[in-house]
């Protein structure tokens, strides 16, 4: 590569629109291309960023861009396919979270990365939260002593607008359920603190939308590291988001990230480790019109896809790492105590 890594962004929708933006921003990456199958989003992006490449057709794209990184921006079930046939074109991959709606689907992507000897790389946005920095240098230093449980809250409203107006969201073959879109980066969190999920039990229930997945649930985890694990989620809290928190019980600690969105310590007692008076809490969320997500932080992702592939830094969430959320969210569904319609 020549200082110059070239993007091509796939799913020009709210999330695809935000990797443009933070790509158009890169000052080492550029815009090679745009792929959405509505031509007006297309022209609305050119509109405002300049004439860019654009396609309708994913395979069109492939045989005519000359991208390094393939940004998969699409509905959740069309992850896996549109990742292998990138890096069956010799391209890498950055996909957006869920990597893919099953663990099959994350083994292909990772066999064709390895195949094709180009990267599959995740968002993870989430862990370049302020508060979440603080919180893995407690753990890796040992402060917190031995880890005894973590909760985690995903309390959000979803209105009915929000489904009903989506061609793929709420339905189980693109959106998959609540865990893939609403939850995936606290499970991420917790996996990369804690170890693989190796026990799960849950109940779920669809409660106050017209959708085919769960608007409600809630999950006793077991990890790898032997932390207990309690997981409660929703899509239907009255009126705006409520929460979204993870709470660590430790030996010599007690640690609560929270605010809407992991953007804030709500409370911190780490023995020998005090909570650092000049911290400055810049996490936001991405803002959606009517609704809003998980944190902002695409703009580090890009930076890190960037750095690796020009200067081989390596600080990229990986295909594997990826898979072990797609791994536990599967655990979790698959031992259901019971389903209410």
């Amino acid at each position: 590569m020549n200082g110059q890594v070239k993007f091509a962004i796939v799913g020009c929708g709210n999330i695809g629109s935000r990797h443009v933006a933070v790509v158009n921003a890169q000052e080492q990456a550029s815009i090679s291309a745009l792929c959405d199958v509505e031509e007006e989003k297309l022209k609305s992006l050119t509109a405002k960023y300049g004439p860019i490449p654009c396609f309708t057709s994913f395979d069109e794209l492939l045989e005519n861009t000359d991208a390094d990184v393939v940004n998969i921006c699409t509905p959740h079930g069309l992850h896996a396919p549109m990742a292998i046939a990138a890096a069956n074109k010799g391209k890498h991959v950055l996909v957006e979270k869920p990597m893919a709606l099953t663990t099959r689907e994350a083994d292909d992507m990772i066999a064709a990365g390895e195949k094709n000897r180009v990267r599959i790389m995740v968002v993870k946005q989430n862990r370049y939260n302020v508060p979440i920095g603080l919180a893995k240098k407690a753990l890796d230093s040992g402060k917190m002593g031995k880890t005894y449980m973590v909760i985690c809250n995903v309390l959000w409203n979803r209105h009915e607008g929000y489904y009903r107006d989506s061609n793929w969201r709420g339905r189980k073959a693109l959106e998959g359920g609540a865990l893939y879109t609403q939850v995936s980066h606290f499970l991420d969190l917790m996996i990369w603190w804690f170890g693989d999920v190796v026990q799960a039990s849950s109940q779920i229930a669809t409660l106050s939308h017209n959708i085919e997945i769960e608007d409600n649930g809630t999950a006793r985890l077991v990890f790898e590291s032997g932390v207990l694990g309690s997981l409660s989620w929703s899509t239907s809290v009255y009126n705006k988001n409520y929460e979204g928190s993870i709470t660590i019980l430790g030996e010599n600690g007690t640690i609560k990230i929270g605010g809407q969105y992991l953007n804030k310590v709500e409370f911190w007692d780490v023995q020998s480790l005090p909570l650092p008076e000049d911290v400055v809490f810049v996490d936001k969320p991405n803002f959606y019109g009517n609704y809003q997500g998980t944190s902002s932080n695409h703009d580090k992702v890009i930076n890190e896809v960037v750095a690796d592939l020009l200067f081989e830094r390596h600080n990229t969430v990986e295909g594997d790492e990826g898979r072990k959320t797609i791994q536990a969210i599967e655990m979790i569904y698959a031992n259901q105590e019971g389903i209410r319609k």
